[in-house]
């Protein structure tokens, strides 16, 4: 069965780091562009980063400078860094794999920013 798991998410306090990964199992991540979204309550769920199948990476503005996407195809596995962390990051975070014929998502986990 095809399955993407994240992992990483948790409560820290602004100005802090976390990174998020993705498992991917029952295909092949490598043939397919890696993207993180979020959700926050009542918000409309956003693209912050993707990740081509030749490792070009893109970010919504707002995460430029402080977030990067990686993927490693050995491991099947693509992280999100989040660095310099802020409330307005608060969200539930959702790993998405995307190609002309298939798109696959994860459950999201969750990520908490304090003051």
């Amino acid at each position: 069965q095809v399955q993407l798991v994240e992992s990483g998410g948790g409560s820290v306090q602004s100005g802090r780091s976390l990174r998020l990964s993705c498992a991917a199992s029952g295909f092949t991540a490598s043939r397919y562009a890696m993207c993180w979204y979020r959700q926050a309550p009542g918000k409309e769920r956003e693209l912050v980063a993707r990740i081509s199948t030749g490792g070009w990476p893109h970010y919504v503005d707002s995460v430029k400078g402080r977030f990067a996407i990686s993927r490693d195809n050995v491991k099947n596995t693509v992280y999100l860094q989040m660095s310099s962390l802020k409330p307005e990051d608060t969200a539930v975070y959702y790993c998405n794999a995307n190609n002309a014929y298939a798109e696959y998502w994860g459950q999201g986990t969750q990520v908490t920013v304090s003051s």
